[in-house]
């Protein structure tokens, strides 16, 4: 018992155990900022002795000043610390929450998919056609709420620092091209072009290729979402503003030892003033607010962790109206 309660003892004292619980780095973490200020008190301190040493003759009133002045040093530290260990905390449990109901509601969710897909193909029972629609509908928000579910477990991840990255040599060329065939539907449906170029014996790169897969998948599902609609073959008259066809264009060359990637399209841009804010959770531009309504704000946040994490760098420029350009590299 008096092992255990040691042991709990030196967990509180130590300031990376403290970290780790919180998710944070150390320049972040409450208990290592408490330290950091400590030492500067005790320099003020030793600072303040040497200056009133040279110009106060009374040593009693030089120690009074520096009792001061470090007791209300240590008093607003105390209140500054105090208030980012309450913000830590509320960060931790709020990481926490999402995590246990993410968790709580793929289940459900699963099972409600399985539900629909076997009333909609007719197994135990004939199906009308209105039905049918109704049907349709239901497992197409179903879908949306899984993909939710699955991008909020994925950030809690992330901000755990818990996000697993199983790393094995594959060819990013191969995944990118069994992309877009998944994508041919949304493609096709949204009247858009999608181009790809690569250079020839590009060496294979060390990441993990489920979490590569998601971040190409984010970028690839902004561009051709964020392309407003174009006039479909065979429509009666065009679509006012923009050409026949959307166009997005994607690139993997090899660049200084890294492999570069880079999606660009002919959408709706992104304004000025919203980039410094584009990879943060959450936020959604607000013009294309005008053309998509769904979407959470998520995919931009993970597939810049996700890259990062994976020894990589990520970017983008953007005008709105012409189009936005996002690239990433990768260690072969």
């Amino acid at each position: 018992m008096e092992l255990v309660n040691f042991k709990k003892v030196l967990s509180q004292l130590s300031i990376l155990a403290q970290c780790r619980r919180y998710g944070l780095s150390l320049w972040q973490c409450p208990q290592f900022l408490f330290l950091i200020m400590g030492i500067i008190i005790i320099g003020t301190a030793v600072i303040a002795y040497a200056i009133g040493n040279r110009y106060i003759e009374d040593p009693t009133l030089i120690s009074l000043i520096i009792l001061l002045l470090t007791a209300i040093l240590l008093i607003i530290t105390f209140i500054i610390i105090q208030g980012f260990e309450r913000l830590a905390e509320a960060n931790r449990m709020k990481s926490e929450f999402i995590s246990v109901v993410s968790h709580q509601l793929r289940s459900p969710l699963s099972n409600l998919r399985w539900a629909i897909e076997l009333l909609m193909s007719g197994r135990i029972g004939k199906i009308e056609e209105k039905q049918t629609e109704y049907f349709k509908i239901l497992k197409e928000n179903n879908s949306r709420m899984e993909e939710l579910v699955s991008d909020l477990l994925t950030v809690s991840r992330i901000e755990q620092r818990t996000l697993p990255l199983k790393k094995r040599e594959f060819s990013l060329e191969n995944l990118i091209k069994n992309l877009i065939l998944e994508f041919k539907p949304l493609i096709q449906a949204s009247n858009v072009e999608v181009k790809f170029k690569s250079e020839e014996d590009l060496p294979e790169i060390l990441a993990d290729p489920s979490q590569i897969r998601l971040v190409i998948g984010n970028l690839l599902d902004n561009a051709i979402r964020y392309i407003p609609a174009r006039q479909s073959p065979g429509a009666d008259r065009p679509i006012a503003g923009g050409k026949d066809k959307g166009e997005v264009r994607i690139k993997l060359e090899k660049k200084g030892g890294k492999l570069y990637f880079e999606i660009a399209d002919n959408g709706v841009g992104i304004p000025k003033e919203d980039k410094k804010y584009i990879f943060q959770k959450f936020f959604r531009s607000k013009n294309v607010l005008k053309y998509q309504t769904q979407g959470s704000g998520l995919g931009l946040y993970i597939t810049k962790a996700i890259v990062e994490k994976s020894g990589g760098k990520i970017g983008f420029s953007s005008q709105e109206g012409v189009g936005s350009t996002f690239w990433f590299s990768l260690p072969c």
